[in-house]
């Protein structure tokens, strides 16, 4: 009796062990796929009255024989992407899965958009995910009834995601966006940057896989089980050999790229018609401090016929402006000093030292303590790589960091902005005189969304802030990834343990970065038609631009240029004369709730429900007013010891605006340009009058007239069903006109 008890003890005993081997390598969890989009194309006639009112916007403010303006997003991401989908599960506060073709139906009937891209991160992309992706944009473009003239253009892509511990190791985010969807166009895998330096192999250190089936088994109502088979399956991805060309490799490896030379040079290889954009650039959740883009001005790591277009705005916040503020001081030899505060700017590494005096000084300890204990502090939180520092602090709250790190007086900035990374001072960089040709930076101008719930195009209406920006992210802090042990705030700071060098968000500053996120922006082309080829085209000669969300028109011309030509935004020209622009804007429609009824008959009401919140692109008839354009004038750099802050001019002018309905047109000349002796870019930006959106005052800091940010209310202490509204100017980016002084 007693072995027949022991052989069923032995049975049961294996069944389990096997039922959670099992759940550990999500067995028992249906894989998540990309899917068919569902929902109809745009009729010709929506597509021709969108078409007429913009005509008509163009010939009441002096544009005749115009380009289509074509309004896009080409940075989105579905729960491919392994930040997205860990935000889509209901651990973290997640909807559930938005695959591929929620991105197609969304981009058709929410937003509206003529174009778009998918951008899932590389690294997770393996076989079976690519694939699918592949076939779901397919699916997508072919919904659209003519090819010539589609009603929507959507394009494959990926994005390339480095990230590096330090400065001289960070090269940052890069999406590529391929031309055609072929077959013979089509690399056979997607290029990642591979794992940041420095992280360990998964294998050495991933739980065994009896533990995470017993998480799945423990955590299934709130994802766990998903989390584990997502986590499985991108385990099983395998780097592919280097040093082998590209069509030699396997179908089932991942294809490695560690810094942009590499990428470029696997592209050539491909030699496929793609674009690489820059994004994110001066985002400091991820770029470390001190990082600087002048060790990309090198004809290695930046390939002009790949990189053109760089993003400046997304619903990551504004990476255009430059200041002058520095957030740690490095030495030649690689030593670290945090600076002081000044420009308007409390570096973060000041307020740790404040933080921990502060505490110091209330538990008695005398001021010399108090004194060496802060120096401590800011050191410690300079010494920790991977964004880390504020861990160095323990049990600080986001109320005791006020407002470090962050720029006070830029437009909706990123956060904790990296100066050295954004456009102006990428543009600004220079070096005449050397042997190579690729001494400077000319990048046309876009905006996107950096959606991470397969919805492009998400700023056309500030609306639901916890489903159409990534709000959620805070949530992050209480799922495997973010989460953390709870510390005293005690009177000392702490090194950050080597351990904590492999963490993905546990370290970061995930809370009070998650007030920082919006709607997004979108990308403009001038494009000579609709279809796939003319928007590539506008793209490749960088006759494009950006908004912050709203569907502004602009034009910046040259009217001078060759032959007495005009010369479109993203032109380069010589020219011996004073140069001589036109800007002509038109703002954006105000939108009516709702959504219109080719949206209400295209999607079911569910997933109308379930996808636009009920709240569609929906153009009423009253256009927002435009209230000034301000054009920034750059000089580039003659050399790398040349100052960049006076080569900044921002803004060089400016012209109020009348507030029409029908538009703002301003023209100027640079009468300084030809005694300058010196080339120069030339941007403008087209404001609208002040409107609400989400997360524009992300920390609601109340002052005391003392500079200081007191009592700070962030977006992200509010319930999900608050918005955070709070009034901003939203814009247009135009891209630069490249003026060279004309060789004798």
């Amino acid at each position: 009796m007693a072995s027949k008890k022991s052989l069923w003890g032995t049975i049961l005993l294996l069944s389990f062990l096997a039922i959670v081997y099992a759940a550990g390598t999500g067995f028992f969890v249906q894989t998540p796929k990309a899917e068919s989009p569902q929902a109809p194309s745009i009729g010709r006639a929506t597509l021709e009255r969108r078409a007429q009112r913009q005509d008509e916007a163009a010939r009441e403010i002096g544009v005749s024989a115009q380009k289509q303006i074509l309004f896009g997003d080409l940075h989105v991401h579905t729960t491919f992407s392994f930040d997205a989908f860990q935000m889509s599960l209901p651990m973290a506060g997640g909807e559930g899965a938005h695959p591929v073709a929620d991105a197609c139906d969304y981009a058709r009937h929410c937003s509206a958009l003529d174009f778009w891209s998918v951008n899932d991160h590389a690294i997770t992309l393996g076989p079976r995910r690519w694939a699918e992706t592949v076939d779901s944009i397919r699916e997508c473009n072919a919904i659209s009834a003519s090819s010539a003239e589609p009603d929507m253009v959507t394009y494959l892509g990926w994005e390339w995601t480095q990230v590096g511990p330090t400065p001289d190791l960070h090269w940052g985010h890069k999406n590529v966006i391929l031309r055609d969807l072929d077959d013979d166009s089509i690399p056979t895998r997607p290029i990642s940057a591979g794992l940041p330096p420095g992280s360990p192999d998964v294998s050495d250190v991933a739980p065994s896989t009896f533990l995470m089936g017993l998480y799945a088994l423990a955590m299934t109502a709130e994802g766990g089980d998903e989390l584990v088979e997502y986590g499985a399956e991108t385990a099983n991805f395998r780097d592919c050999e280097t040093g082998v060309p590209v069509r030699e490799l396997p179908t089932d490896c991942r294809e490695t790229a560690p810094t942009p030379k590499q990428l470029f040079e696997k592209l050539d290889d491909w030699g496929h018609a793609a674009l690489v954009i820059p994004h994110g650039t001066a985002w400091g959740f991820y770029t470390p401090p001190g990082s600087s883009w002048d060790k990309q001005l090198d004809p290695e790591q930046h390939d002009p016929k790949w990189q053109r277009i760089i993003e400046v705005f997304s619903g990551h916040g504004n990476s255009e402006e430059y200041r002058p503020f520095m957030e740690v001081s490095i030495a030649p030899d690689g030593s670290r000093r945090c600076p002081e505060p000044n420009n308007n700017y409390l570096p973060s590494c000041w307020r740790a030292g404040e933080i921990i005096e502060s505490r110091c000084l209330a538990e008695g300890s005398d001021q010399p303590t108090c004194d060496e204990k802060s120096a401590e502090a800011r050191q410690f939180f300079l010494d920790a790589d991977r964004n880390a520092g504020a861990w160095t602090v323990p049990g600080a709250t986001i109320a005791d960091w006020q407002d470090a790190g962050q720029c006070r007086d830029c437009f909706q900035p990123a956060f904790n902005l990296r100066p050295r990374n954004t456009a102006q001072y990428i543009l600004a960089l220079g070096r005449k005189g050397e042997s190579n040709d690729e001494n400077h930076f000319r990048f046309g101008i876009i905006a996107s969304s950096d959606n991470h719930s397969a919805r492009p195009g998400t700023g056309y209406k500030e609306v639901a802030r916890s489903e159409l920006t990534e709000a959620r992210f805070a949530n992050f802090l209480d799922t495997p990834l973010g989460s953390s042990p709870e510390r005293a705030p005690v009177a000392s700071s702490e090194p950050l343990p080597n351990e904590y060098n492999t963490a993905i968000f546990s370290t970061f500053e995930t809370e009070r970065a998650a007030s920082f996120f919006l709607t997004g922006g979108l990308a403009a082309v001038h494009s000579e038609g609709r279809d796939r080829q003319a928007i590539w085209d506008a793209l490749q000669r960088r006759e494009v631009y950006g908004t912050s969300g709203p569907r502004i028109l602009l034009w910046f011309d040259l009217l001078n240029g060759p032959g007495g030509k005009p010369l479109a935004m993203g032109g380069e020209v010589e020219l011996d004369t004073g140069p001589i622009f036109q800007v002509r804007a038109v703002g954006s429609f105000e939108q009516q709730p709702g959504c219109p009824a080719e949206s209400v008959s295209g999607l079911q009401p569910d997933r109308l429900a379930h996808l636009c919140r009920n709240e569609c692109y929906n153009p009423g008839d009253e256009r927002r007013p435009i209230s000034r354009i301000e054009v920034v004038r750059i000089r580039p750099q003659h050399n790398a010891n040349e100052a960049i802050e006076p080569l900044i001019e921002d803004p060089w002018q400016v012209f109020s605006c009348t507030g029409h309905p029908e538009g703002c047109r301003v023209a100027f000349t640079d009468p300084e340009f030809t005694r300058s002796k010196r080339d120069a870019v030339y941007y403008v930006r087209a404001i609208e009058a002040p409107s609400l959106a989400i997360g524009a005052d992300p920390l609601g800091c109340a002052e005391a007239g003392d500079g200081i940010c007191n009592a700070p209310s962030p977006c992200s202490a509010l319930p999900d069903n608050e918005d955070c509204l709070a009034e901003t100017e939203e814009r247009a980016w135009s891209s630069p006109i490249f003026v060279s002084q004309r060789q004798p």
